[in-house]
């Protein structure tokens, strides 16, 4: 492979937080008598609330307006103790000391803050392993659309197709072929039940990634 940087999506390739953050919007559905599959539920994984929005799903669905402040800081708070003692994805440290030796800067793109990202880099000392963080706010328009990822590669001087992302959505993945680059998916137990036919290539983890270098 002709390379010049590894773009890495972060939830869900790094760490584990997609789990959590679903599982807290299944108990806001089934408590209002709905359910929210997967398949249904992943149009946002990725992107935000604009691509798809579990909110405006479940007021259709139940014809009610709901106090989403509340609601929102409930929600959080559970995701947060239920990630507690979360570590990196299985495969994160192995792939990540193997970029070095092959002389591929590594860049985080994600659709969350900067707040959320590097806040958690910082936590599981894997901030050093970075050459930098482009997150919500340093571009105009977030995945699916390819700015967030044209950004990295101009901060790094390098051309688009010469970036490698390594994504766990759809979004990402759209968002990475529209910026001109080649995509790995590595799927994880949201987003497995997608198609990712689109992708260049589908691992089962990041430690099958970190063989390929």
């Amino acid at each position: 492979m002709n390379l010049a940087a590894v773009l890495f999506d972060f939830d869900g390739v790094l760490v584990d937080t997609e789990w959590a953050i679903y599982q807290s919007w299944k108990r806001v559905f089934e408590a209002h008598a709905h359910e929210l599959p997967l398949e249904i539920y992943t149009r946002c994984i990725g992107s935000d609330f604009a691509t798809w929005s579990p909110k405006t799903h479940l007021e259709e669905l139940t014809g009610l307006a709901f106090d989403w402040h509340d609601l929102d800081a409930r929600r959080q708070e559970e995701i947060m103790v239920e990630l507690t003692g979360q570590g990196p994805m299985r495969g994160v440290g192995a792939l990540l000391d193997t970029l070095p030796a092959a002389g591929l800067p590594a860049v985080v793109v994600s659709s969350s803050s900067h707040r959320w990202v590097d806040g958690w880099l910082e936590k599981l000392g894997l901030a050093g392993h970075f050459a930098a963080t482009v997150c919500r706010g340093d571009a105009p328009r977030i995945k699916p659309a390819p700015d967030l990822f044209l950004e990295a590669a101009k901060r790094l001087a390098v051309e688009p197709r010469d970036c490698l992302v390594i994504e766990d959505s759809l979004n990402g993945v759209n968002a990475a072929k529209a910026a001109g680059m080649r995509v790995w998916a590595v799927p994880n137990r949201v987003t497995g039940c997608l198609d990712f036919s689109g992708a260049d290539r589908v691992f089962r983890s990041l430690e099958e990634c970190a063989a390929e270098f």
